[in-house]
């Protein structure tokens, strides 16, 4: 390589390129506590899963029901949908289930029993489950992590470990990502400047009483005992920027805002067919202060994400900005023709799990199901929102109950002291077998040697991944691996004691210690399979290397010794100390 030639190094590095990358595919992967990163638990929200399968049916009634069986399945640790029949059945043991939900495809009718629903529901909550993980392992697939591992936990649980990262926030939003995509009309100018200036009228009411208020009992009323936040009209400008939009604030007071306008005297001053949300990003000010928008948009759906059949990374040739550019299938193609024909010169809002990404003013009518989505925060943004649209939206929205991240020195340190181990009992079983056995000793030990390469083979030509509970299987195996050198050397001092030949003794020893071997290593295996099976995480890593080396120490006993002792042994003058 010194004698190269700068051309000739970059001719061998292109040629050997594609080489190397599927020696690394190949190669042996480590797992989360090895190399670090994220552990995550995820739970599908049953809860409002069971609200959405009710649909036009439901009411405060059965809300209230649903909102008690959470708060019983979250206190009691115990199954939604159990709590949640048992407390509709306990309020009124006659009342059926089949007031709420029905299901042409589940044969799910007014008829049906509380039974039937209680399966369907639970069937529902189990195709939930595996449609999140789907869904899951497609993001996760996109997003280019190595090996990772995502399993059921529960009726209603998902595990995700994810080996190597360390975008922790941008993680949690490639997972939780409901990917619910909207497009809404927006209401008429005249009716958000209505609403805009009765709620405005109302605040300033509200602010002069509150002055007029001279003991401090008084103002605590008008303050309803929220003192410590403060009056909307000081953190909320009604004016917004532009005749669709009803206000701007600061990031750190929209939490204050929601407050005020979920009020019941605020709501009641909002049109009924409008809803008020978030923009997803903020824009900025001319002294740089960040501000995000509060949009006015129709409360129905015109068009979902379902129709979307593709969606790429584009730039916007005017800005070079990242946006996500979007093609519908034929129905929402048909559709999108129709609901952009019909509203030319107004704007569309694209919402995305609640947020208003952007609302382009439609110029012309629309034919080939074509749309995009603008205002995003950048690359990175853009090409996750292109993995969330294209692996599907999520059944039911997910939760994350629990989060550990293992930091890459925690990693190491699992390495070092796994390393450790395997070499010192690897010397001290090596040093037991050459003093005890000699000859046969070293010969045990060589073997031993190749077995721990095969049980390394074995899990990367199985795509295994490597875990600390994976390293205890590997130490496990040393000394079970010597096991069977043990039953045939001392097969053999027995046969040679008994005046045979050391061929004949080697023979007769191999034979009479091979149903024992077979015997302890098959059902050891068995017990293997049994904790691959039934276990999760940890277990199965110890259980996938227990059986690798299983495998690999039958073969170097079996086959790898026997070639090495009959070598040594061809001529009838050798002579091989078994001790």
């Amino acid at each position: 390589m010194e004698s190269m030639t700068e051309a000739e190094r970059v001719q061998y590095q292109s040629e050997n390129r594609a080489e190397l990358q599927e020696t690394r595919e190949n190669a042996l992967s480590l797992g989360l506590d090895l190399q670090g990163g994220m552990y995550v638990t995820l739970e599908v929200g049953t809860a409002q899963l069971v609200s959405e399968l009710a649909g036009d049916y439901s009411d405060e009634y059965l809300e209230e029901i649903i909102d008690v069986a959470r708060e019983r399945a979250f206190e009691n640790r115990t199954d939604f949908i159990d709590e949640f029949v048992a407390e509709f059945e306990s309020r009124d043991s006659e009342a059926m289930l089949s007031r709420y939900f029905r299901s042409d495809a589940a044969e799910i009718t007014r008829r049906s029993t509380n039974e039937e629903i209680t399966t369907y529901l639970k069937n529902q909550q189990a195709a939930a489950v595996d449609r999140a993980m789907e869904i899951i392992r497609s993001r996760v697939d996109r997003f280019g992590v190595t090996e990772p591992s995502i399993l059921q936990q529960g009726s209603n649980r998902i595990v995700v470990e994810l080996p190597g990262v360390d975008d922790e926030q941008r993680v949690r939003d490639l997972l939780r990502g409901t990917a619910r995509l909207e497009f809404r009309l927006t209401p008429e100018p005249e009716e958000i400047n209505s609403a805009k200036e009765q709620i405005a009228q109302y605040f300033s009411n509200m602010l002069e009483e509150e002055q007029q208020d001279t003991t401090a009992a008084d103002s605590a009323a008008v303050m309803d005992d929220e003192d410590e936040i403060p009056n909307l009209l000081e953190v909320f400008d009604l004016r917004g920027t532009n005749q669709y939009s009803f206000g701007y604030a600061a990031e750190t007071d929209t939490a204050t805002v929601n407050y005020w306008m979920s009020q019941e005297e605020v709501q009641e001053m909002i049109p009924r067919n409008m809803e008020l949300l978030w923009g997803a990003q903020p824009f900025a000010t001319d002294s740089g202060l960040e501000l995000y928008e509060m949009i006015a948009v129709r409360d129905q759906i015109e068009l979902t994400g379902d129709v979307i059949s593709e969606a790429r990374v584009a730039f916007d040739p005017a800005t070079n900005v990242p946006e996500v550019s979007m093609n519908m299938d034929s129905e929402g193609a048909r559709r999108w023709a129709r609901i952009t024909g019909a509203n030319i010169g107004k704007p569309v809002a694209i919402v995305l799990d609640g947020y208003v990404y952007s609302y382009p003013t439609v110029r012309s009518k629309i034919n080939n199901g074509r749309s995009s989505i603008s205002g995003l925060g950048g690359l990175t943004e853009a090409e996750d929102l292109v993995n969330i649209l294209m692996s599907g939206a999520l059944p039911a929205p997910l939760d994350i109950i629990e989060e550990r991240t293992v930091g890459a020195s925690l990693g190491e340190a699992s390495i070092n002291a796994g390393l450790y181990s395997t070499l010192f009992g690897l010397t001290v079983v090596a040093i037991f077998m050459i003093v005890y056995y000699r000859t046969g000793g070293g010969i045990a030990d060589l073997a031993l040697i190749i077995n721990i390469i095969f049980i390394l083979g074995i899990l990367a030509a199985f795509n295994a991944t490597l875990t600390l509970p994976g390293i205890a299987g590997i130490v496990l195996t040393i000394g079970m691996a010597v096991d069977a050198n043990v039953l045939i050397f001392d097969r053999i001092r027995e046969e040679m004691r008994g005046g045979k030949t050391i061929r004949a003794a080697i023979e007769n020893g191999y034979s009479n210690a091979m149903s024992a071997i077979v015997d302890a290593n098959v059902t050891t295996f068995f017990v293997g399979i049994i904790l691959y099976s039934f276990g999760v995480g940890p277990i199965k890593g110890f259980a996938v290397t227990l059986m690798a080396g299983i495998v690999a120490s039958l073969f170097s006993a079996i086959v790898i010794t026997r070639v090495i002792v009959d070598y040594l042994t061809r001529d009838k003058a050798a002579k091989v100390n078994f001790g």
